[in-house]
């Protein structure tokens, strides 16, 4: 067996990238989204990410798969180290380069990395942590973290990972069969203040829309980015995303991606996306150039809540963050990350850090779910 490390996410094997390359299993974790961050530069050394993508070869065949960045910054993580980094700092040790396996800017639940069906899953993880340790051990970077993971042990027992835990807010189907089926489950008053966001939407003169597939154009996607790159600006920050990018996925993911469009007057004054694969709904972007009363509730939440009752997807993943989705019937989940930390002091302190943190968000966690809008089930 032997590992290489590639630069560029096209410069895998093409049997590799055709291996990755079904976004039915995942949007995120597959070739065409992968390599789109990559071609239209949002992902490059210039960013602050520099790829340095790991496989595994046995006899001259790809059989492991690492997405690998070495990075100069925390930011389009969303597990948020900063402290941690300032703490290197202040004892005037660099926090940076750091490496990271992740989706960048996709704070969602999914695979973290590839093994050939048939092989050695735990022997081929263990070869591509002693890569890592040895990059950690000569002081080409700091910690390696492992974000936003599937809810599983890793392949093998490690004593030096440390494992970080968030909450954010999933609305699960229940074999719904229309909207109001799933505003059944709820307690009276949350039912009519969801309906009458809803209503208020429409009384505002706003029409909604859902496309997908051959249903987008080249216009809608300019459009979108207009809302897009206004809600950034508005909170003084620039956009991750350019339009290349949304073209591009646009064109090749088109059967894994849901637009929501909000219009007044005839004209686009808001837009949502959402990918979405066999099971799960992924709400990602948002924005809009006027300011609309329960509008975003309509865009982000109620319109992709349609969405999966329509095709029978399990689950929807609105994003990370707001504890308003818990009143809409998004309930409380945890995510996960894997941390190792090259430096003895700061990986113990650390350590104590995350201890105190988990059992504050388990606890968070329970009590957020106590606000769900659900009515309590009928005894038999």
């Amino acid at each position: 067996m032997r590992v290489h490390i590639e630069r560029c996410f096209v410069d895998l094997p093409q049997s590799l990238q055709l291996a990755l390359s079904d976004p039915d299993h995942n949007p995120f974790f597959c070739a065409p989204f992968l390599a789109a961050l990559e071609a239209t530069g949002c992902v490059c050394p210039s960013q602050g990410w520099h790829p340095q993508h790991l496989w595994i070869e046995e006899d001259g065949v790809p059989v492991f798969f690492l997405p690998l960045y070495s990075k100069t910054h925390s930011w389009g993580e969303f597990v948020f180290d900063q402290s941690w980094a300032s703490a290197y700092q202040r004892y005037g040790l660099s926090y940076y380069p750091k490496l990271v396996t992740a989706i960048p800017f996709t704070p969602s639940i999914g695979p973290r990395w590839w093994v050939k069906c048939g092989a050695d899953e735990s022997k081929l993880w263990q070869l591509a942590k002693d890569y890592i340790d040895a990059n950690l051990a000569e002081g080409r970077a700091s910690s390696w973290h492992l974000l936003f993971s599937e809810p599983q042990s890793l392949p093998v027992e490690d004593t030096e990972g440390m494992v970080r835990r968030d909450t954010q807010f999933h609305w699960r189907n229940q074999n719904y069969q229309h909207f109001d089926d799933f505003l059944a489950q709820m307690k009276s008053r949350k039912r009519k203040s969801m309906r009458r966001e809803r209503s208020k939407v429409l009384e505002q003169g706003v029409t909604l829309a859902r496309k997908s597939g051959n249903e987008l154009s080249e216009k809608d996607w300019i459009e979108f980015y207009a809302c897009y790159c206004n809600t950034y600006h508005e909170r003084g920050m620039n956009p991750y995303l350019t339009l290349d990018f949304f073209q591009r996925v646009g064109r090749s993911m088109a059967n894994n991606i849901m637009m929501v469009q909000a219009h007044r007057h005839g004209r686009l004054i808001a837009a949502a996306i959402c990918f979405f694969d066999r099971t799960t709904l992924y709400g990602r972007h948002w924005g809009a150039l006027q300011d609309v009363d329960c509008l975003h509730f309509e865009a982000c939440f109620y319109q992709g809540i349609e969405f999966c009752i329509e095709r029978g997807l399990q689950r929807f993943d609105p994003g990370t963050q707001g504890e308003h989705k818990l009143l809409r019937g998004f309930e409380p989940v945890p995510t996960q990350s894997w941390h190792w930390i090259a430096h003895s002091a700061f990986r113990d302190a650390i350590a104590d850090f995350l201890r105190a943190e988990i059992e504050h968000t388990e606890r968070y966690r329970q009590n957020a779910a106590e606000f769900l809008p659900f009515r309590e089930p009928e005894s038999t």
